[in-house]
């Protein structure tokens, strides 16, 4: 990869779509990890304005203080950027407090986490909203088209997603070519919604190498079926998240009626 040339067209096209849609700038979610990172940083190279929040749901400090010091770092190198920090927690506390009780409550581990999610997506854009920003999306491209490793209506809603045609590891590779801090480009990638150190590893069951092998051999019409062993697992895992996620890929189902019956 031409990491050179791909950050410079990132970075044009998140001006020029701005611009185009005479949008004031952006605003982003900072969570310590190396997609948010690059994200914010190739932002902030469009020398447009970028609101950076954090926004802690009973976060481990590990991931505030990373997300703090490269919020720092993006106020030292851009003179647009500008940051604040929204405390979640009670929020969240006070939104599951006011749902059911459940007989056992890892039950509802799930939908608590997507909820995280979704409390930070409607904060984002109640930011946006008031400054005439667009939502800068985080997602690369294993996560959004190939195990669908994210949360619908989430951190999946955004309006632009600067970094979705790059693998994990090319995310990585812009991450150094534009100096984002060392903590955060050694620290094991987590979605951070489980309140605990588990790691997206951990709840996938594949790492991000294995992940984009697997996305690629299936590219070229390869099967669990001509592996053994560790890459036969690996293949099944990422086809089973890939089938069960794909509701998040595609567009929303229509019902659309036939004519005869309208007209």
């Amino acid at each position: 990869m031409n990491t050179e040339k791909v950050v410079e067209h990132i970075v044009s096209w998140l001006k020029d779509y701005a611009t185009n849609a005479k949008i004031n700038g952006f605003v982003i979610g900072i969570s310590g990890g190396i997609d948010s990172a690059v994200t914010s940083t190739l932002c902030a190279k469009t020398g447009l304005p970028l609101l950076c929040l954090e926004m802690p749901i009973h976060q481990a400090k590990n991931q505030i203080t990373r997300a703090s010091n490269h919020i720092d770092w993006l106020k030292q190198n851009f003179s647009k950027v500008e940051s604040q920090t929204i405390e979640l927690t009670p929020v969240f506390d006070s939104l599951v407090a006011a749902f059911p009780k459940v007989e056992n409550e890892e039950d509802r581990f799930m939908s608590l986490a997507n909820t995280r999610a979704r409390l930070r997506m409607t904060t984002l854009y109640y930011f946006a909203a008031l400054n005439g920003y667009l939502v800068a999306g985080t997602g690369n491209k294993v996560e959004d088209f190939g195990v669908g490793f994210y949360t619908k209506y989430g951190d999946g809603g955004v309006d632009l997603s600067p970094i979705a045609d790059l693998m994990k590891s090319e995310v990585y590779e812009i991450a150094k070519y534009l100096g984002v801090n060392h903590e955060i480009i050694k620290a094991a990638p987590t979605d951070g919604l489980w309140g605990d150190d588990r790691t997206d590893e951990d709840q996938i069951g594949a790492s991000y190498p294995e992940l984009e092998w697997a996305m690629n051999s299936i590219s070229k019409g390869k099967s669990a079926n001509d592996y053994e062993g560790r890459k036969r697992k690996v293949i099944e895992i990422y086809t089973k998240l890939h089938n069960a996620n794909k509701h998040k890929m595609d567009p929303i189902p229509v019902c659309e009626i036939p004519k005869k019956l309208k007209y």
